[in-house]
């Protein structure tokens, strides 16, 4: 039985489109620097957000109906209705993988036996599904975070018996991504940190996340996973203090633990700006490094000091990312819609809306990131900048041949006191809004 019966198949309409259930800037097989937008943008339903959020929130209950037919929820009855009212929602959407955590899937039992034996269950109904369609799955994790168990963290946790329970999540949830094909794995973005140094020993915790990590590596490649794994930086909420605080300190611990071979990183908007950043300024850190893996599409609300996790809709920083993600070479994930609609917003018609405006969204900065690239002129301001080091000296510093009384001496026949020349950065947003807005 459709779930979504009375929505149509999403069509592209083009900018002049006043239609709500019409995309008006992504245009799937439209082709953008040699390649379509369908591969540019590789977007993902995240199956927590969408197919489980009903809008509770700290001071009242759900507002959405998630139930998709079923006569009770939290049973493996809704569970099933939860895959079909999602490949139906991605198949309209023109959507072609999901992402999930083990607990989106099915009910925790009061076992781990039993759990697992839910999450066989589901796996194969999902994968029947997904036969006949080009529907895949991007990546899978483990929910350590939501039960009262990991209130310390789970890899992080002081108690011996959680973390050997984190570990058998970690194991099962990864069985569930292999079986379901997924490229990725994710950790981190949950409970991994502390409230006080008075009752923590982080060097402690911090080594048995990256054993937790080495063991999670070592069982996933014995079982015939090739994709990659991700840390997603998180800076704060639920803990004060979590170890994964953005793309540079998540990167610090990868390569200190010996973790950077396998692991990259899944850069979210909203974590980003949490820790003080901008989205562009973690996916530059990621790329540069290396480490650009996956993306978590979304965005915060800058008034407010918590995770929101909001579609995205500003097309600055949606063209700004693209803009990053394009220099890198494009993203070995993909972009996964870690959004979900605003409270009050609580109907079908609202989740489908809600994906065409962040669909729409980057694919509008995917046009103007493009855009920014062929112009030109960044580029080419950014590379004279740095002129001066393309000389004899500058070449020398470069190669790390350079003396610090080689470089002392140049400075005292120099003589007078250099300046850097400017940065010019208000001509530079002028050029972003003169590609934005141009004739």
């Amino acid at each position: 039985m459709s779930v979504f019966q009375n929505l149509p198949r999403i069509p592209y309409e083009g900018p002049k489109s006043k239609n709500p259930l019409a995309f008006k800037y992504y245009d799937a097989g439209r082709v953008i620097l040699g390649k379509t937008m369908k591969e540019h943008l590789r977007f993902a339903m995240a199956w927590w957000h969408n197919l489980s959020a009903t809008g509770v929130d700290m001071f009242g209950s759900g507002t959405a109906d998630k139930a998709f037919g079923a006569e009770k929820t939290g049973t493996m009855a809704h569970a099933r209705a939860k895959v079909d009212a999602g490949f139906e929602f991605m198949d309209k959407l023109g959507i072609e993988y999901f992402c999930f955590h083990d607990a989106d899937l099915v009910p925790e039992a009061d076992t781990l036996e039993e759990t697992n034996r839910r999450l066989d269950e589901i796996t194969d109904y999902i994968t029947a599904k997904m036969k006949g369609t080009s529907i895949k799955c991007l990546w899978g994790t483990a929910n350590l975070f939501s039960n009262p168990r990991y209130m310390n963290g789970a890899g992080s946790s002081n108690s011996v018996d959680v973390y050997c329970h984190a570990a058998a999540q970690i194991k099962k949830a990864l069985d569930c991504t292999v079986k379901l094909g997924g490229i990725g794995y994710v950790f981190w973005g949950g409970r991994e940190g502390y409230e006080t140094l008075l009752n923590t020993d982080m060097k402690f915790e911090q080594e048995n996340i990256a054993s937790l990590m080495k063991m999670a590596v070592k069982y996933g490649r014995s079982i015939g996973f090739e994709g990659d794994f991700f840390i997603e930086p998180k800076p704060k909420e639920p803990m004060k203090h979590q170890y994964d605080f953005d793309a540079a300190t998540s990167i610090g611990f990868l390569r200190q633990y010996g973790l950077d071979k396998d692991f990259k990183l899944n850069i979210e908007a909203n974590h980003a700006t949490l820790a003080g950043h901008t989205f562009q300024h973690d996916l530059r850190v990621a790329a540069i490094n290396g480490m650009l893996g996956s993306v978590d599409a979304n965005q915060g609300d800058l008034l407010l000091g918590w995770d929101t996790d909001q579609f995205p809709s500003n097309v600055y920083e949606t063209t700004m990312a693209m803009y990053e993600i394009l220099k890198a070479g494009g993203l070995r994930g993909g972009l996964n819609f870690d959004a979900k609609n605003r409270r009050p917003s609580y109907t079908h018609e609202d989740m489908f809306e809600g994906f065409i405006l962040g669909m729409d969204s980057f694919a509008l900065g995917l046009i103007k990131a493009a855009a920014l690239i062929e112009d030109g002129r960044i580029d080419e301001f950014v590379r004279d900048r740095y002129a001066s080091f393309s000389g004899e000296l500058g070449q020398k510093i470069r190669s790390g041949k350079a003396t610090l009384e080689e470089l002392a001496g140049a400075a005292v026949k120099k003589g007078s006191a250099p300046l850097p020349g400017s940065g010019r950065q208000e001509y530079l947003e002028g050029v972003i809004n003169d590609v934005f807005f141009g004739g």
